[in-house]
């Protein structure tokens, strides 16, 4: 590759256009603000032809910078194609394939080759499936600022708690620019406004009724022309490098996929991807071979003299801009979010006019013929299926399938809220079988499109629309785990124990070893007044998971109310083996002391939890257990250490 320097930025050229000496240190180095618009499809922006919808940010920085009409992401999920944008890797190299898996400190990311350079780094987010302290670990590395969610939000309300307006993001990007000193920028702003369910705010709420999704490009187009008029009020535009990229696109009911994750169909994978280079260059250019997201990353750091990391799978597109390059690339994808589900994940490789899918059911389409992917041209001896497939296998080395997701059990509401299953929705068993072997999400997407109006249901507290798909899933499949699992835990909520536990017994049968599904029935069962089988349940399932935390704590209770203190603090001491510092098991161990008639264990412990947690609940039954002792045999009788606590609690 041949390098030149085109005014203030590093642009590959070929040889034979101009050849120049080095920035001078006195050239200002450009700036980089990095746009990504979550569910974006090429096909519904106005500069790539679709006609229905106002997109004039996108359309203006089309005009000023490079068009690229054939861009491509490996992963039709958020954080994954997010990390690849931001790491220039496949989600089979980074290994960030589902919520909650953390990026490792071995891959270099764009952030952290900038704040190399002497950039300011800083990223807005607009949603909590990429906040990095919960279901994004290790996207902020190389940010110095990174613009996390709130632990906790009391809020029902979507917005600020899960979610963020797009002009909300504008705003604290513009306001954290607004208070440096002095640059260069590396900004990265992300827009989940199209992301279901889809809701614009008004004017757009109305010009786009009947087609909200059109709505919400239109809004976050708008919070997109908020912040490049800022960029030039600050005097920021001219002299920055501007990169507006989709994540992934939205299946909008094509190949019966309604929303995202599943399929890798371009539907879902084809995003718009403009770039305005700094001062104007190659203003106006339209690149139509095909690329991938995963070239950003190293394009920026070529654009700017930076030495690239080795092993990306991604690579600079200067060659294709500079005509050294005639070629389109090879586009890799990848989906493991069926898993979730109990279904077969999917790879893909879009190259020379065709498609292949690798399935249990296998897919082949001839783009060129068949550009909505609709007839399926695949047979095993076909020699572009034998060579496609060996792409994939050199290209894309399969993971291991027994991978587990590290998503926070806290965060699980927060993805049904987002329209994502959380990691035990479909079980937690960790006997995943050869991919092959599992069901095709092919026969398979209605079902999920009915388990996604059954969340979106719930979170909107459409309690009745979400039973009902529920049910009609359940009919459809009646071993479906995930529906079982989650119409039991709508039933929960609703208050109706019995009935949860019902269909809890049901997941249970079927998958009488995971321990999260024992879990669940055992406090159905509980709640509904059945102690015994409660129990029973519980202890079967720690046979198997002797560590399992809240199965101890769930089961000391239950013997709790089955007076049977000396099994609850055989529970109890357990689980505080496996979490020492849990206050909440403390407090129920002294509980059970108290009931076994051991007030002084009990005082010696709440005291501890009192002191070092300031816990209210073990000073209150702190203090309840001295008026005791104190009953009983007055409290300079008592053990002197207990006395000692008593007489402090007292005085306090």
């Amino acid at each position: 590759m041949i390098r030149m320097f085109c005014g203030l930025f590093f642009c590959c050229i070929a040889a034979a256009v101009l050849a120049r000496g080095p920035i001078a240190d006195s050239t200002p180095r450009p700036n980089v603000f990095l746009i990504t618009i979550d569910t974006l499809r090429a096909d519904h922006v106005h500069c790539y032809g679709y006609g229905p919808i106002k997109t004039p940010a996108l359309d203006r920085l089309a005009k000023d910078g490079i068009r690229f009409t054939q861009a491509f992401t490996p992963s039709p999920i958020t954080n994954a194609s997010h990390t690849s944008i931001l790491t220039g890797l496949l989600p089979s190299s980074h290994g960030v394939s589902d919520f909650g898996v953390p990026l490792t400190g071995s891959h270099a990311t764009l952030a952290g080759e900038l704040k190399k350079q002497g950039y300011e780094t800083a990223a807005f987010i607009g949603a909590i499936v990429l906040d990095s302290k919960q279901l994004a670990p290790g996207l902020d590395r190389g940010f110095q600022f990174y613009d996390n969610f709130p632990e906790h939000v009391e809020s029902k309300s979507r917005w600020g708690r899960i979610e963020r307006r797009g002009m909300d993001v504008a705003q604290r990007a513009e306001k954290w620019l607004g208070a440096q000193q002095a640059g260069p920028y590396f900004v990265w702003m992300h827009l989940y406004d199209p992301h279901d369910p889809y809701e614009p705010p008004a004017p757009y709420s109305e010009e786009y009724k009947g087609r909200l999704y059109d709505g919400e490009i239109a809004y976050a187009d708008s919070a997109l022309g908020h912040f490049i008029e800022f960029l030039k009020q600050k005097q920021l535009y001219d002299n920055s490098v501007i990169v507006v990229v989709g994540d992934h696109g939205e299946g909008l009911g094509e190949h019966q996929e309604d929303t995202h994750g599943i399929f890798l169909y371009d539907a879902t994978t084809h995003v718009p991807l403009i770039m305005k280079l700094a001062n104007g260059h190659e203003a106006g250019k339209t690149v139509e071979a095909q690329v991938r997201t995963i070239d950003i990353m190293p394009t920026i750091l070529d654009m700017l003299a930076v030495a690239t990391p080795r092993k990306l799978d991604g690579s600079s597109l200067g060659p294709l801009l500079a005509g050294a390059e005639t070629t389109s690339r090879i586009a890799l994808a990848e989906t493991e979010y069926p898993l979730r589900f109990g279904w077969a994940p999917l790879r893909s490789v879009r190259t020379d006019g065709f498609k292949f899918i690798e399935a249990p059911s296998p897919e082949l389409y001839d783009l060129r013929q068949d550009a909505a992917e609709l007839r399926n041209a695949y047979a095993p001896w076909d020699t572009r299926v034998q060579k496609l497939r060996r792409t994939l296998a050199e290209s894309m080395p399969r993971r291991s399938s027994s991978e587990k997701s590290a998503t926070p059990a806290s965060t699980v509401d927060e993805l049904h809220a987002l329209g994502y299953l959380g990691p035990a929705d479909a079980g937690s068993s960790t006997d995943v079988p050869e991919p092959s072997l599992l069901p095709d999400p092919k026969d398979k997407i209605e079902e999920q499109n009915l388990l996604h109006i059954a969340m979106m249901s719930a979170e909107d507290g459409r309690l009745p629309e979400a039973r009902a798909a529920l049910k009609k899933l359940i009919a459809m499949d009646s071993t479906s785990v995930t529906a079982l699992s989650q119409l039991g835990r709508l039933e929960m909520t609703s208050g109706n124990a019995s009935e949860a536990a019902t269909h809890f017994r049901e997941t249970y049968k079927l998958r009488p070893q995971d321990p999260t599904i024992a879990l669940e029935y055992a406090e159905a069962l509980e709640r509904s007044g059945n102690l015994q089988n409660a129990r029973e349940v519980l202890e079967s399932s720690l046979k198997s998971h002797p560590d399992h935390f809240s199965a101890r704590l769930r089961l000391g209770r239950i013997y709790l109310r089955l007076n049977d203190a000396q099994s609850a603090i055989v529970q109890f001491e357990a689980a505080q083996l496996l979490e020492p510092e849990n206050i909440e098991v403390t407090v129920d161990l002294a509980k059970a002391l108290i009931a076994q008639g051991n007030l002084i264990d009990a005082v010696e412990i709440l005291h501890a939890a009192d002191s070092t947690a300031k816990n209210s609940e073990a000073s209150q039954l702190l203090a309840k257990v001295c008026i005791k002792l104190g009953q009983q045999t007055g409290t300079t009788s008592v053990d002197g250490r207990a006395a000692a606590i008593c007489k402090s609690t007292k005085s306090k």
